[in-house]
């Protein structure tokens, strides 16, 4: 599997965190990704409100993943609204690896004193350990 980048979305649909992985997809102007991630949230909270009655207790996850020529694109959102966007290479689950880069943004962002919520991440930790992690998906 190869993963391309990975986004972080706050909950008001902000880019908070964008980082490429792989030389594949082109890389695009800041403008650009600040209104693809405006997009996506509007997606994301539109396909929330059709998608049928959740299961008792589930969250309605809405938009989950995408698929596009050649890579694809998974959507994890965490019971704050921050939602984790991995793009990738089709073909391979990422449920996991989403999981695991939650867990991360748990550990490294959400437990720094200095993080202002909602506002973009600068975290050498953070960035440290999803380059370990994600240096071990693509191989």
């Amino acid at each position: 599997m190869t993963v391309h980048a990975l986004w972080v979305i706050n909950k008001a649909g902000g880019l908070v965190f964008n980082r490429y992985y792989s030389d594949t997809l082109p890389k695009l102007e800041p403008n650009a990704l600040l209104i693809l991630a405006g997009t996506l949230h509007g997606i994301h909270a539109i396909t929330a409100r059709l998608s049928p009655a959740p299961p008792p207790g589930a969250l309605s996850a809405g938009l989950q993943s995408f698929e596009a020529e050649g890579w694809g694109g998974s959507v994890y959102l965490t019971p704050t609204g921050t939602k984790f966007v991995l793009l990738h290479s089709l073909g391979h689950p990422v449920d996991d690896l989403l999981k695991r880069v939650y867990e991360i943004y748990s550990d490294a962002v959400m437990k720094n004193p200095f993080h202002t919520p909602e506002m973009p991440i600068n975290s050498s930790q953070f960035e440290s350990r999803l380059q370990t992690l994600i240096g071990t998906a693509n191989a």
